[in-house]
């Protein structure tokens, strides 16, 4: 079992009861939810580094946007997008049938927003993803890592699959090696993109009391984080006209993952669950529920405890 992580007694035991909830479902779940004004905290298996799907465009998102408030990179710049180049993806510029031209402020908009992979890759071709990994560490972020932009997750995948999505859900179930490895390359470690449950809620609250990168730079991201389009994981047991919510999902094959904000009326919680099921079914609905309840009981502890 994770190692549970509890700032008392009952948040401890608020851990196992997520730990049992994953359990059943057969998932493997880390998550962290930490109160940023007071530091109570409470999660399972908070250090264990997971692939980050579509999480990793919040930290290409903090250098862009870096960039541009330093005058490196002009946010109004227009960047065509050709249809046979884009990159695969269900939604935003990924989905368009023709050329596309967009601005690198609006790219940011759409990654964020619409979680659009083509987006990403086009803010990649400005800052590669080594280039973002040498930022991050620079600036002191642990436990995150970015090695690869969003293309390569599906081409590591049809590399050992073919385009046969059952096959490559069935590989991401029983492809697991010895020390982490994996036959699918974005779902290893070693290879993929990577961050924990704390790497996310560490970067998070950081962007949330502007203690790294520019000001102008955070701001950008808490704004278009605040814009995501996406409410059934974390989000779907907080709405509220009370209640502020800015996140990002991450989702790919068997990975299930959201970070957030939740700002209510008695302080910020930032939150990163990461989620691996053990299962094949295309769509699991019990795990987006499992991830809003898990969410919904740490939002509502941590807020018990504030002075």
């Amino acid at each position: 079992m994770s190692p549970l992580v509890g700032s008392d007694r009952g948040l401890i035991d608020l851990a196992e009861i997520a730990a049992e909830r994953f359990r059943d479902l057969q998932v493997r779940a880390a998550f962290l939810a930490r109160d940023i004004d007071t530091g109570l905290e409470v999660g399972i298996g908070v250090d264990r580094p997971m692939p980050l799907a579509s999480v990793a465009k919040v930290p290409l998102a903090l250098v862009v946007a870096d960039r541009i408030a330093g005058g490196e990179i002009d946010g109004a710049t227009m960047v065509t997008l050709a249809a046979a180049e884009r990159s695969y993806g269900p939604y935003g510029l990924s989905a368009f049938t023709h050329d596309a031209t967009c601005s690198v402020a609006d790219l940011m908009l759409m990654m964020l927003g619409l979680s659009d992979n083509a987006a990403a890759d086009a803010l990649f071709d400005l800052v590669t993803p080594r280039e973002v990994d040498e930022q991050l560490a620079e600036w002191g972020v642990e436990g995150l890592r970015v090695r690869h932009r969003m293309q390569p997750m599906y081409d590591y995948a049809t590399r050992v699959a073919g385009h046969d999505f059952a096959l490559a859900t069935q590989l991401a179930v029983e492809g697991r090696r010895p020390r982490g490895r994996h036959v699918i390359d974005s779902l290893d470690v070693e290879r993929a993109t990577v961050g924990s449950p704390r790497a996310c809620v560490d970067l998070l609250e950081r962007i949330w009391r502007d203690e790294i990168a520019k000001p102008e730079a955070t701001e950008m991201v808490r704004r278009l984080m605040g814009k995501q389009v996406f409410t059934h994981r974390i989000a779907a047991d907080l709405l509220a006209d009370d209640i502020q919510f800015a996140g990002k999902t991450g989702g790919f094959l068997t990975l299930r993952h959201e970070i957030a904000v939740v700002t209510h009326p008695g302080g910020r919680v930032a939150i990163a669950v990461l989620t691996d099921s053990d299962r094949t079914a295309r769509i699991q609905n019990d795990v987006d529920l499992a991830i809003a309840a898990t969410a919904r009981d740490a939002v509502e502890a941590l807020a018990s405890r504030r002075p």
